[in-house]
């Protein structure tokens, strides 16, 4: 696949997590399907998701004070229950469904993946869910991260530059030994813009097996893979 040799070899692997790490589609969808069979899961899924850049863009422009994302989810899940005939839900119905960001499923390739390159770089999490959210799936999926960084720490949410330079201060490193490995162009664009490496990777079933992602290498990304086991194949690890 696709790689740049003018890249330096990083130091820090930088994860996005939603969608690159964990299936959240296929995750909810399958959790919704044992809780509310009749609900059309797929569209009610899809619409939570879609209102996520939405509040984080009304936090980042001060509309809202700073909130956590398990906060914006649940303020998201209020608004979509009465359209999905859900209404009557109990509120310690809703703070469970709400968790259900916390019990994501990983990608086949995840979890060896990054036990694979860990060996080798300093692997974490450069998220835009919140501390405690990261912590509970990473210890329910086996994700063997070396630190857990969020938008939580940076009280920034990606793409506000602070949120990718805070991995290089925190590690105490120039920009350019951290890579961030997303699934997601507008993220890597965002990372690239700060002096970040940029790795992709293929996910092209995110959004289910009815919503195929187009997946087709960029030039702009230093590396291009097909799963977390593939991008430990082209970095050596």
């Amino acid at each position: 696949m696709y790689s740049s040799p003018l890249v330096a070899t990083p130091v820090v692997l930088a994860f996005d997590v939603f969608g690159t790490v964990v299936d959240w589609h296929g995750s909810i969808v399958r959790e919704l399907h044992t809780l509310y069979p009749e609900l059309d899961a797929d569209t009610f899924v899809r619409a939570w998701r879609a209102g996520y850049q939405p509040a984080m863009r009304r936090v980042m422009s001060g509309e809202l004070g700073w909130t956590l994302l398990d906060d914006l989810n649940r303020m998201l899940l209020d608004e979509l229950l009465p359209r999905f005939g859900l209404a009557h839900l109990t509120e310690p119905e809703r703070r469970h469904l709400n968790k259900v960001w916390h019990r994501l499923d990983p990608w086949p390739d995840a979890v060896a993946g990054l036990t694979r390159l860990k060996r080798r770089f300093t692997v974490c999490t450069l998220s835009n869910g919140n501390l405690g959210l990261l912590t509970n799936m990473a210890k329910r999926a086996g994700l063997a991260w070396d630190c857990i960084l969020s938008a939580e720490v940076f009280r920034a949410y990606k793409p506000d530059p602070a949120a990718y330079l805070g991995v290089a201060k925190v590690f105490d490193l120039e920009p350019g030994a951290v890579m961030l490995v997303a699934a997601h162009h507008d993220d890597l664009a965002g990372a690239r813009a700060c002096g970040l490496g940029t790795a992709y990777i293929e996910r092209p079933l995110e959004f289910g097996a009815a919503h195929v992602k187009d997946v087709s290498p960029r030039p702009e990304n230093n590396w291009h893979a097909r799963g977390i086991e593939h991008l430990a194949d082209l970095l050596g690890a």
